[in-house]
């Protein structure tokens, strides 16, 4: 099985997601997606290199980091599924109004003409307020499905959302299946 596995520029989850894509790929083969902003932004959490290197190091091939590399994602190299980990709320607007001007918006783009299962590991700041008819949007979507997600500081973000890390594994084989999780907002 060939997942694609997409990292998105929320720099301060990308270090829960780096063990899901490990795990993920000790028994799978895995293509390692980033997005522009990962590939090129040298942030407080980690510098770009090398988290590029360390997405090459784990999944043994050379990451997709252009939309022309990542469009014959669709016909040409099919994926069994795709996993955006961490998804921003700004790839999900852009997915849900069909823009797609982007690395990861390109893959899930193409990747969806095959009727396979698209996952989002949402990691969004304003996912309750300007976010929230997005994922309504997305969540009608054949093919697309979320992993269950939380507020993760109701105080001082109370509009922010963001997925439980420890579901994407289970929440992939759900999509496989053709399942979502019923709950996918928690507490």
């Amino acid at each position: 099985m060939l997942i694609g596995f997409a990292l998105c520029g929320s720099f301060c989850t990308v270090k829960y997601a780096l063990p899901v894509l490990r795990a993920l790929a000790e028994k799978n083969e895995v293509q390692g997606i980033v997005s522009e902003a990962i590939f090129s932004t040298d942030t407080r959490f980690s510098p770009a290199r090398d988290v590029v290197a360390r997405v090459r190091e784990l999944t043994g091939r050379e990451v997709i980091h252009t939309v022309a590399a990542a469009e014959p994602l669709g016909p040409a190299t099919p994926l069994d599924a795709l996993v955006i980990c961490p998804c921003t709320g700004n790839t999900l607007a852009k997915m849900a109004n069909g823009i797609t001007d982007g690395t990861v918006t390109m893959a899930a783009k193409a990747h969806l003409r095959g009727d396979k299962p698209l996952l989002i590991a949402l990691a969004s700041n304003d996912a309750l307020s300007a976010n929230l008819k997005n994922i309504g949007e997305m969540l009608t979507r054949k093919n697309v499905y979320f992993v269950p997600m939380r507020q993760d500081d109701p105080e001082k973000k109370p509009h922010s959302l963001v997925a439980d890390f420890s579901l994407v594994l289970p929440s992939l084989e759900n999509a496989l299946a053709g399942k979502q999780d019923p709950c996918i907002f928690r507490g």
